[in-house]
């Protein structure tokens, strides 16, 4: 499958759920308000968390290895057997977990106990939200898209409807929780899809933990772990940050900026994880990798670049559209976001192919110059320039992040050093 292909059937996918997305916003806006948005961020922070730990942080090592292991069927059901014992014992270990815990994490993260309820939800709900992420990181390995696609479609519309019945009848209480529950509810449609393929049963995701697949699952776990630990908590510490310096509402501000920056560039980075990391995982030799992200840089890059143009100059339409007057002031942050948001892109097509490779190291190093420069700089750019600097930071950042990943990756392809298959097994 080319990568063009797999971008216009990702298309579907990803048109629908930005769609959806910009909907929620909408909904977020109109109905818990900027200071609202903050207190949603926090929380999917918060989820973001506890799910990569539910889930032993296996998934990304699950797409890797079921695209590797495509023509051995001994050995995916040895890695899907693996895979779903690990992710139901963390799952019901976080469970607990969270109910014994729940108002304190309320407070913690939301800033009041009267919350405690929302977090008993996810609790109540994680065993099928950690299985829904399972099913669609097979899916996602079996490189079957159309099926990949109508589940991220099925999962997109239950989080519009969810959010917005929940939010219009309970406002900020009832949003919570329809974040916390969504992805359970869509667990049964990617449930029914996976029924409906010839390789799929409920016995192939439980049973004897292979000690072998669990170790190579193990490398993409220290990553995912990295990641769930780094980016959450750093933008909850630059949330916190913006709220103490400026307000509440102006972390409400830079969350809604956030968010539509994750909406517009969402068929790029979905494009990267549905087709890049299957596809770096399966190349070998260096020369093949170097075109390949070659390939990707004509694609992506320019497209990224001109989907940001385009949104600065709307941004004034986009506010009034997609958010309420209220959030008026998010608009001195535009320009700046919009450049760390291509430098982004061009540094995530090498990002992939550290996490196609198992390169925990550099990518777990990568990972945490990315998260205390982000937060180092935030603290230093808004001291200098005000709120705006929180987005003069994202952009100086990400480049340099760029470099750090490029010189680490590149160093590695010159060498002809690159990890094979075999190798990264091991």
């Amino acid at each position: 499958m080319t990568l063009i292909r797999s971008s216009l059937l990702n298309a579907i996918a990803v048109g629908v759920r930005m769609l959806t997305l910009l909907g929620i916003n909408k909904v977020l806006a109109v109905y818990v308000g900027p200071a609202g948005y903050a207190a949603v961020g926090q929380f999917q922070n918060a989820v973001q968390m506890i799910t990569v730990f539910a889930s032993g942080a296996i998934n990304t090592g699950v797409t890797k290895y079921t695209a590797e292991y495509s023509s051995d069927e001994q050995k995916l059901k040895r890695l899907w057997k693996t895979s779903g014992s690990i992710t139901l014992l963390g799952s019901i270990v976080c469970a607990v977990g969270i109910s014994l815990l729940h108002n304190p994490l309320a407070a913690y993260f939301l800033g009041s106990a009267e919350y405690g309820g929302v977090f008993l939800w996810f609790a109540a709900s994680i065993v099928l939200f950690t299985f829904n992420a399972l099913l669609l990181a097979i899916l996602n390995g079996k490189k079957d898209v159309g099926r990949y696609v109508v589940a991220n479609i099925a999962g997109s519309l239950f989080s519009l409807l969810i959010t917005a019945l929940m939010a219009m009848t309970y406002g900020l209480y009832g949003a919570l929780i329809a974040l916390a529950v969504y992805q359970s509810v869509a667990f049964f449609l990617t449930l029914i899809i996976c029924r409906k393929t010839s390789w799929f049963s409920l016995r192939s995701l439980f049973g004897r933990v292979d000690p072998a697949i669990a170790r190579n699952l193990g490398r993409f776990a220290l990553m995912a772990l990295t990641s769930a630990i780094c980016v959450p908590v750093g933008q909850i510490v630059i949330r916190n940050h913006l709220g103490a310096e400026f307000g509440w509402k102006a972390a409400g501000y830079w969350e809604a900026m956030w968010r539509l920056s994750t909406a517009y560039l969402m068929l790029i980075t979905t494009t990267l994880s549905v087709y890049f990391l299957p596809r770096l995982s399966e190349l070998e030799d260096p020369d093949d990798i170097k075109q390949e992200i070659r390939q990707g840089y004509k694609i992506i890059l320019p497209g990224a670049a001109m989907a940001g143009v385009v949104i600065y100059l709307m941004r004034d339409v986009i506010i009034a559209l997609l958010f309420t007057p209220d959030f008026a002031p998010m608009r001195e942050l535009f320009a700046w976001q919009m450049v760390g948001d291509a430098l982004k892109v061009g540094s995530w097509v090498l990002a992939f192919l550290m996490l196609g490779k198992a390169m925990f190291k550099m990518f777990i190093v990568a990972e945490l110059i990315y998260t205390f420069g982000f937060i180092g700089l935030t603290y230093l750019f808004t001291n200098y320039w005000g709120f705006k600097g929180v987005a003069i930071a994202h952009a100086v950042n990400y480049f340099v992040y760029w470099l750090v990943v490029w010189r680490a990756t590149y160093a590695l392809l010159n060498k002809n050093n690159v990890p094979t298959l075999s190798e990264s097994r091991r």
